[in-house]
């Protein structure tokens, strides 16, 4: 008998049929013995009704009051499917966030959860009793509802996986597992059967939309094995666990890219002690996120030029900030570009094997594709490059690290 968390998304539960899916899907794993939590998302599309509803009314709204909206989502869905549950025999109850307790920091819309409270929980599921838990959600230190922002659910899941000390978390998608890059620009792309916490990391955090990022670290610090599956099928999905538990560890695990970058340079900036700070703390202190960084070989020793990407949704804030900040930086011009795309090459593999970014910069070169900006870490290799060619380097780094499916 295994200890399990499942966890739908909204297009799971996306209508009463979908939902009844779900119940069955969970009682087959009553059936086999198993001791079950289930943690739902809102119904698809539920979450930006009510998002809209609150901007509507108060576009500068008491954070406070649009938790207590949006978090309305998932009360309807984990209601429902405790009744689907019930329906066909399994013994389950709905569970809100602050009925467990799920205890959160006090920043609303944003919270980060703190603590869970599983007692009662895990004497519950040891009956028998299935728990329908709602992600997203929590209770904060002023006894209000909050939620946890954007992918919370997932966060959620993995929190409580990691509470209840389950053996496994599932995360049922519309996808059926993990791929070595986007099957829409890819046919030959495969599935992978398992991938390193590390991997997943930094697959989320450049552009891979499969899991949040907030939920694999938390997967990683608490050692949760997750798997991604799909709802619609009964295929086996793809584990995210510790390194060692991979035995042949390939170079590299995938291929991803990320639409929402922006390149600013600052031509003949001052290359002395102190710029770079002087740059890049305006940036901080309007919460803009500054991301890969080149600087380039001074000017006859007097001045430099200095490249940085931003997310796009965060162009118009940096050019503004910089132009206000223009003669105390003393640069000479300002270009700004959101015609990039960000395209990286993962795998743990890199860690133990030379040439990794060797390969990269040979097969974008023989397709004519510039590399406008590089970053490395221990286990990647990003380059920016322009947007036109994000479908043709992805393609062609695919077949360069020999990924492609048979």
């Amino acid at each position: 008998m295994a200890r399990i968390v499942m966890k739908f998304g909204g297009t799971s539960v996306g209508d009463v049929d979908r939902i009844k899916n779900v119940a069955r899907r969970v009682k087959a794993e009553v059936d086999a013995g198993n001791e079950v939590a289930v943690v739902v998302s809102a119904m698809s599309g539920e979450t930006n009704k009510l998002v809209a509803y609150c901007r509507e009314i108060a576009p500068l709204h008491d954070a406070r009051e649009y938790d207590a909206v949006v978090a309305t989502g998932e009360q309807v869905t984990i209601g429902l499917l405790a009744l689907a549950l019930q329906e066909i025999g399994v013994n389950a109850r709905s569970w809100m966030g602050w009925q467990i307790p799920i205890r959160t920091d006090g920043a609303h819309s944003k919270a980060r959860i703190t603590e869970i409270e599983t007692d009662d929980l895990i004497r519950r599921m040891q009956d028998g009793q299935v728990a329908v838990v709602a992600g997203f959600q929590g209770i904060g230190p002023d006894n209000r509802v909050t939620t946890l922002g954007r992918g919370g659910s997932d966060t959620s899941a993995v929190a409580l996986a990691a509470a209840l000390k389950a053996d496994i978390c599932d995360i049922y998608t519309d996808v059926d597992g993990v791929y070595t890059t986007d099957p829409r620009i890819v046919a030959k792309a495969r599935k992978l059967d398992k991938i390193t916490y590390e991997e997943m990391l930094e697959s989320a955090s450049l552009g891979a939309k499969v899991l949040q990022v907030r939920s694999v670290e938390m997967a990683m610090k608490h050692g949760v094995r997750v798997q991604v599956r799909s709802s619609f099928s009964d295929a086996p999905g793809t584990i995210i666990c510790d390194e060692e538990e991979i035995v042949e560890q390939e170079l590299v695990s995938g291929i991803a890219y990320s639409r929402d970058e922006a390149k600013i340079t600052l031509v003949k900036v001052a290359d002395r002690p102190g710029v770079a700070a002087a740059i890049f703390g305006p940036l901080t202190a309007a919460n803009i996120n500054v991301d890969m960084i080149v600087q380039n070989v001074s000017h006859g020793g007097g001045a430099t030029d200095m490249t940085f990407t931003v997310s796009k949704g965060d162009l118009d804030r940096a050019v503004k900030v910089l132009a206000e900040k223009k003669g105390e930086l003393g640069y000479e011009d300002l270009w700004a570009d959101a015609n990039v795309v960000k395209v990286s090459v993962i795998g743990v593999g890199m860690r133990s094997h030379a040439g990794v970014a060797q390969t990269m910069f040979q097969a974008l070169s023989a397709k004519g594709i510039n590399i406008q900006v590089i970053s490395t870490s221990e286990i990647k290799v990003s380059v920016l490059i322009a947007e036109e060619y994000t479908e043709l380097a992805v393609r062609a780094l695919h077949t360069a690290y020999g990924m492609d499916a048979a």
